[in-house]
C-alpha cells in the first residue's frame, strides 16, 4: 500500500486528543488558541478528551505529558505555546526529550509556512512533532495565526492518517 491507500484507509478516524497551552498569562478565558484548537478538532469529526492551561515551568509540562502518554486515550496531544527562544520558553525542550520517533519535516513545513506569513521571524519558532509511547505529539506556537496555520495546513489534513500509522 502507498500514501494514498493508507490515506484513504485512515478516513473517518475519531482521534481522541488532548489539548494542552502552556502559558503563564492565560486563563480559560483568555485562551484563544486552546479554544481554536478545541473547537476545530470537534468541528472536524475528532473529541477533546482533556484540555489543561499549565504554567511555562519545565517540570508541570513533563508531569502533564507523562501523564497523557502510554494509554489507549489521547491518540494525540497538543501543546501550544513555548516554542520560541525566550528563558521562560520550555515546551519544545520537554516534548523533544519525550519522543520516540521526531517528525522533522513538521516543524520544517511549519517554519517555512510560517516564513510566507511573517518572514524571517520564523526563525525563532521550535514548533515540532513527533511520536511518544505510541502517541502523536505536537508542540506549536501560542500565536492564535500559529495555532491557526499549524491546525489548517499540517495537523488536520493528516492527524486521522498519522493516528492510523502509528497504530498498525
Amino acid at each position: 500500500m502507498g500514501y494514498t491507500e493508507h490515506k484513504e484507509a485512515s478516513e473517518g478516524r475519531i482521534v481522541a486528543c488532548a489539548v494542552v497551552t502552556v502559558s503563564d498569562t492565560r486563563t480559560e478565558a483568555t485562551d484563544k488558541s486552546g479554544a481554536y484548537l478545541r473547537e476545530t478538532l470537534e468541528a472536524n469529526g475528532h473529541k477533546v478528551v482533556h484540555y489543561e492551561i499549565l504554567k511555562d515551568e519545565p517540570d508541570q509540562i513533563r508531569d502533564c505529558l507523562d501523564r497523557l502518554l502510554g494509554h489507549d486515550e489521547p491518540h494525540a496531544v497538543i501543546f501550544t505555546g513555548g516554542t520560541g527562544i525566550a528563558k521562560r520558553d520550555t515546551t519544545f525542550d520537554i516534548v523533544s526529550a519525550a519522543l520516540d520517533k521526531a517528525l522533522p519535516g513538521f516543524g520544517e513545513i511549519f517554519r517555512y509556512l510560517s516564513y510566507e506569513e511573517i518572514g524571517a521571524g520564523a526563525i525563532m519558532s521550535r514548533a515540532t512533532a513527533g511520536v511518544a509511547k505510541d502517541t502523536i505529539v505536537f508542540s506549536i506556537p501560542g500565536s492564535r495565526n500559529a495555532v491557526g496555520l499549524a491546525m489548517e495546513k499540517l495537523i488536520l489534513p493528516e492527524l486521522a492518517h498519522l493516528v492510523w500509522e502509528i497504530a498498525r
